[in-house]
């Protein structure tokens, strides 16, 4: 089925791509989502005019997303734990633990974009990254400081 792609779909194509895919794949993901619709005559002439609309807000999307990527690379978040023998923290620092200090520092970042590859467990300065956009990542400086009783 060839299908012309609403927004950028990792691993398939960019927004007004007209590409083939599977049925399945068409009907049961990308359409119900909204991703893509399907490409026949009206669809193609409708989405032509919608094209230039679209690129318009990708671009503007990504440019938020990096100007949003410029403010978070400055940004260092200081998070307590509760500290036991050799400075390892009681559980860990997760990313729902980052996403909460973030909205409070103003930030609103779901916690699907923070990726990071090791737990943190241990008292430090750590690099978490955040994928803003397709292409876009920006690294955090979290800082993990034992909590007074």
């Amino acid at each position: 089925m060839k299908v012309i792609l609403k927004q950028n779909v990792p691993s398939l194509g960019k927004a007004g791509d007209l590409i083939k895919v599977n049925d399945g794949y068409a009907r049961n993901l990308l359409i119900p989502k909204g991703l893509a619709v399907e490409a026949d005559d009206k669809n193609i002439k409708a989405f032509e005019f919608e094209k230039k609309n679209i690129l318009q807000k990708a671009q503007k999307e990504k440019a938020g997303a990096q100007e949003l990527a410029a403010r978070l690379s400055e940004v260092t978040l200081t998070l307590p734990r509760k500290v036991g023998d050799q400075h390892k923290i009681f559980g860990s620092v997760t990313s729902k633990d980052i996403e909460v200090a973030l909205k409070e520092k103003g930030f609103d970042i779901d916690r699907k974009m923070i990726v990071h590859d090791e737990q943190i467990k241990s008292l430090g300065e750590f690099k978490v990254k955040i994928k803003l956009a397709p292409g876009i990542e920006t690294e955090l400086k979290v800082n993990v400081v034992g909590e007074e009783s």
